[in-house]
Parts: structure tokens; C-alpha cells; sequence
């Protein structure tokens, strides 16, 4: 069962990127997402099973 993750979602991944951030917004959803990093703005793109693998916690967008 896929997660349910939409847009304006913040995810903390397991590894942080190069810059050393870890939190990332979801930009586009579907079974390829664009998220962008929130230290450094750099965006990536990434499969459905790549992502859901890295992802460590979800933040709604309702509670931000």
C-alpha cells in the first residue's frame, strides 16, 4: 500500500542531502516526485519506491 503523501508535504529523509539538510517539500506527486530541499533549494527528482524507502517522517501540509 502506497503512502499517502501529497503536495506541500515536508518529508525528513534517513540520509541527509549534501548540504546537510534532511527536510524536503513535496513539489509534484504521483509515481515520480520533485522535492526540494528547505536549507539549500536545490530540487530532485525521485521514484515512488526510491522515496518511500527514504523517508524517516511525514509532516502534513495541514500542519504546518
Amino acid at each position: 500500500m502506497p503512502l499517502k503523501l501529497s503536495v506541500g508535504d515536508v518529508v525528513e529523509l534517513k540520509k541527509p542531502h549534501p548540504c546537510g539538510g534532511n527536510s524536503f517539500t513535496i513539489l509534484r506527486a504521483g509515481m515520480d516526485f520533485r522535492i526540494k530541499c528547505n536549507t539549500c533549494g536545490t530540487q530532485i527528482w525521485l521514484n515512488r519506491p526510491n522515496l518511500e524507502k527514504r523517508i524517516k517522517k511525514i509532516i502534513p501540509a495541514e500542519k504546518l
